[in-house]
Formats: structure tokens, sequence, C-alpha cells
């Protein structure tokens, strides 16, 4: 689909929804759901165990709870900053906890295998001092990223119609690195405790869990940007480059922390601030840039539809704006009530959708099903809008 064919905008001629889906072919999709769901479940509850067992062995059970408990700390910072950012157009909670469970499990996992392995392989005839210190700057780097890395590709392969550019990349990459670095934070707190008791368990957490909890999340989301950039490229070498982009300055950012890391003392703290602290600060102001420009690409693609009679160009105004969009669901509820206020949160977050799948056909990025998408959106607008006027009326 061509950007000047995605530009037309049908005026208003509420779309029928589709026709009932035959009770067989409704039947295997309940079915399928329930398999992909059980083998979830399985797979994740497998890697648990593995993890737990892993961890158990090296710092004993008591350390290992006491570092869980520890370690959820700092999650009450990161995750909610992924949240915050991904309010404009939220992504499905399934997959958010799979990001999530996939990062504090399965690229735990990989991470654990490989990067022993490696260190077996490579430095096996040099002390384990200094074969530990290697492996954490010149593997550690490059398999934890690519195992955190994959989770976002999956979710841009196998759900393009989630997976809506940078914004969606960042968010993925954030929760996914969130969970890798929540496991990483049980290991070495359970020994810290076991081998220098609560000295040990309050340096780790200090240096860990308050100084730097965005450190995993900051190298991640370069290649969460990377494969956000390929979602909505039109050139192929586009989608090829800025992945493997993203992903070589992840790894080059998480060579140079664990570099510091293991030199200690005046290289750390002169790594951290130097680049680590100034980098944190431009994170923080990207991540505020990158939503207020959701919000504008929200607006400059709703326009289509305001010209078109499905949105009243205040609703456009609104719709860009969050504190334009919390008046309005203040508005509701005030008026009409907690089912208004659904109404209104399903409306704004129907036409978020919208605005982004209008974006993905304006650059050639949706897939054969995006007008038929584009028309259940448009008829899914109009529904909640009726029920939210009809509330407050």
């Amino acid at each position: 689909m061509s950007g000047e064919q995605a530009i037309a905008v049908q005026s208003p001629e509420l779309p029928q929804p589709g026709g009932q889906r035959a009770g067989a072919h409704r039947g295997r999709s309940l079915l399928r759901r329930w398999v992909l769901l059980g083998i979830a479940i399985l797979g994740f509850g497998l890697a648990a165990l593995a993890v737990a067992v892993a961890i158990g062995a090296a710092a004993g059970v008591s350390a290992t709870l006491l570092g869980l408990v520890v370690a959820a700390i700092p999650l009450g910072i990161v995750v909610p900053t992924f949240m915050w950012l991904d309010r404009f157009e939220a992504e499905p909670t399934r997959y958010l906890v799979m990001a999530f469970l996939w990062g504090a499990l399965i690229a735990v996992l990989i991470a654990m295998t490989l990067n022993t392995a490696g260190q077996l392989v490579l430095w096996g005839s040099i002390p384990d001092d200094e074969s530990l210190a290697l492996t954490a700057v010149f593997v550690a780097p490059v398999v934890e990223e690519a195992a955190k890395g994959l989770l976002i590709l999956l979710v841009w392969r196998f759900a393009r119609r989630e997976f809506d550019g940078v914004t969606d990349g960042m968010v993925y990459a954030g929760v996914t690195a969130a969970g890798f670095a929540f496991t990483e934070n049980i290991q070495y707190l359970a020994i810290a405790w076991a081998e220098h008791g609560q000295d040990g368990l309050t340096a780790t957490f200090i240096g860990r869990c308050l100084l730097s909890p965005f450190a995993h999340p900051m190298f991640t989301i370069c290649t969460g940007i990377g494969i956000g950039i390929a979602a909505t490229s039109r050139k192929g070498w586009v989608r090829w480059l800025a992945p493997l982009t993203g992903y070589a300055i992840a790894v080059i950012a998480h060579a140079v922390w664990n570099l510091a890391a293991v030199s200690g003392g005046n290289g750390l703290f002169a790594v951290y601030l130097v680049v680590e602290v100034p980098l944190f600060l431009a994170f923080l102001g990207f991540v505020v840039w990158v939503r207020r420009r959701e919000g504008r690409l929200i607006g400059q693609f709703l326009h289509a539809y305001s010209d078109a009679g499905w949105l009243s160009p205040a609703e456009v105004s609104m719709l860009a704006s969050m504190p334009r969009r919390r008046e309005a669901r203040q508005w509701a509820r005030a008026n009409g009530g907690r089912p208004a206020l659904r109404s209104m949160e399903d409306f704004q977050d129907t036409a978020s959708e919208l605005a982004l799948l209008r974006r993905r056909m304006y650059h050639s990025a949706a897939d054969a099903q995006a007008l038929e998408d584009e028309r259940k959106l448009l008829a899914d607008l109009v529904s909640r809008r009726r029920e939210f006027a009809g509330q407050v009326l």
C-alpha cells in the first residue's frame, strides 16, 4: 500500500462489523489460545525452576528469598517509567507480562548458559578472576543484549499490529530489561548476603538498585529504538541496518559499564560520574521527548479522519495531548460516572490505535488486513463515542 493510498479516508459511514466466524473456527481459535497459554506457562515455569535452582545452589535458599524481596524494590521505579511512556497507546498487558518474564527467565537462562560456556571455552586456561572479568567485558554484553533483544524482534515479527515504532520498541526493551535486571539483582544480592552479610547486601543494594536501576533498560533501549525505526521504514536496508546498529550500541554501552565495574575503585566512580550520569539524564530527556512526539504523531495522523468528518478538530486536539486526555476523562467521570469514564478511556485508546495504524499504512508498513482493521477501529470509535455521550446526557 502506498503513502498516497493511505492518505485517502472515506467520509463517515458507519462500517458494519464483519460477520461472525463459524463456530468450528472459533472453537479452533479458542483451543489454539489455550494450547499456547499452556505452553507458555509450562515454559516459563520450567525456566523459573531452573533459575531458582541455579541461584539457590550458589547462595542458599534463605539468601535467595531475601534477594528476591530486596530486588523487587527498584521495579517500583523502573516499570512505572515505561508504563508512563506507554500511556498514549498502551500495549496489551499479556505482551508486557510476557516481555518481563522473558527478561527475568528466558534471557537470564540464555545468558547463564552462554556466559558460562564462553568463560570455559575462551578463558579456561587462565585464573578464575581474570576469566570472569574478561567474560563480563567481552562475552556478557554480546550474549545478554542479544537474549533481551530477541523478544523485541519476536514481537515485531509475530505481533506487527501491536508494534507501532520507536515508542513500542522502547517499552518492550525497557520491560524486558527490567525483568532481566530483577533476576540478576536477586543473584547478586543473595550472594552478597551469603558471603558478606548485611554490609555486603547494603553495598550491593546501593550500587545496583539505587544508583543504577536503569542500567539494563538503557542498554536494551538502543536495540528497541533500532527495531522501532525498522518497523516504520519503507527501505529494506534500513530494516536490516537499524536493528543491528541499535544492538551494536547496546553491546558497546554494556561493555563499557562492565569494564568500569570490574575495574572498581576510581575507575568505576569516574565512569559513573562522567559517563553514566549524563547518559541517564539524556535518557530521561529522550523518554519525555518520545512521549510528546507520539502525541504529535497521533494528532497528525488523526487529522485525515477529522477532515473526513469522523472526528471533530476539538477531539483531535484532545487526543494529541495527555493533559487534555486527563481532562476529558475527568469530565466523563464527573458527568457520567465510571461507565462514562471507561467509555472515554476506550475511545481514547481506540483513537490512538487508529492513528498509529494509519501511520503504518502511510509508511507502507501495514499488512494486508490494514483496511479491515481500520474499518473495525472506526466502528469502535463511533460506538465508544455514543456510549459516553449517552451516559453523560
